[in-house]
C-alpha cells in the first residue's frame, strides 16, 4: 500500500499537464497590476511635465507684452492653461509682477491675478513667503511671477497618492521695463535711483 502511495506521489510530481494554466492565473494579475502601475506613474510624470510647460507658456506671452494688460487678458491666459493640461483636471493661475526694492530689502507687488481656486492673490505682505523662491534682482527690476496648482487624482490605485502639483515661474519683461494692469497703481519704481542728475 505504502509503494502503491509512493508511485501516485511521483506520478503526481511528474505530470506537467496544466502547469501552464496554473502560471497564468498566478502571473496575470501580477502583470496587470504592473501595467497600471506603470501608466498610473508614467501619467503622473506627464502631468507635472504638461503643467510646467503651461506655466513657461504663460509666462513667455505676458513677458512679450508692451500694452497694458486687464481682467480679459487674464481670463485668456486661464483658458489657454486649461486647454494645455488634460481636461478633466482642475487648474489654478495665478500671475503677478513682483518689483525688489534695495533701499527696503524685500519685494513688493505690482499686481496678482488669480484664476481658479486653493491660490491667495499676492500682496506686498505676504509676498514675503516666497522672497527665497524669488531671484536675487537689481533695484527697482521687476519679474512677472506665474504659479499653477493641479490636483491629480491617479488613473488606478497602485500606492501613488493623490498629487497637488505647484510650478513657480518668473520671467523677466523682454520688451518693457514692465508690465501694467489696467487700474493698478503701480507705486513707484521707476529705475531711476537719481544717479544721473547733473550738479
Amino acid at each position: 500500500m505504502l509503494h502503491a502511495f509512493l508511485q501516485r506521489l511521483r506520478a503526481f510530481r511528474q505530470e506537467t499537464s496544466g502547469l501552464v494554466s496554473v502560471e497564468f492565473a498566478l502571473y496575470v494579475p501580477l502583470l496587470l497590476w504592473l501595467f497600471a502601475a506603470i501608466y498610473t506613474f508614467f501619467d503622473a510624470f506627464r502631468q507635472e511635465s504638461v503643467n510646467l510647460k503651461a506655466a513657461y507658456t504663460v509666462s513667455d506671452l505676458i513677458s512679450r507684452e508692451t500694452t497694458t494688460l486687464n481682467e480679459t487678458y487674464i481670463d485668456s491666459m486661464y483658458e489657454m492653461t486649461k486647454l494645455l493640461i488634460r481636461s478633466d483636471s482642475q487648474i489654478s493661475l495665478r500671475v503677478s509682477v513682483v518689483r525688489w526694492d534695495e533701499d527696503n530689502n524685500r519685494y513688493y507687488v505690482d499686481w496678482s491675478k488669480v484664476r481658479g481656486s486653493n491660490l491667495p492673490v499676492w500682496t506686498n505682505s505676504t509676498i514675503s513667503e516666497v522672497k527665497d523662491d524669488l531671484p536675487a534682482m537689481p533695484d527697482e527690476e521687476r519679474v512677472i511671477l506665474v504659479e499653477t496648482r493641479n490636483e491629480m487624482v491617479p488613473a488606478f490605485k497602485v500606492g501613488l497618492p493623490d498629487l497637488d502639483i505647484n510650478n513657480f515661474v518668473f520671467t523677466r519683461p523682454r520688451f518693457a521695463p514692465l508690465v501694467h494692469f489696467e487700474g493698478e497703481d503701480l507705486g513707484g519704481g521707476d529705475h531711476n535711483d537719481g544717479s544721473d542728475e547733473l550738479d
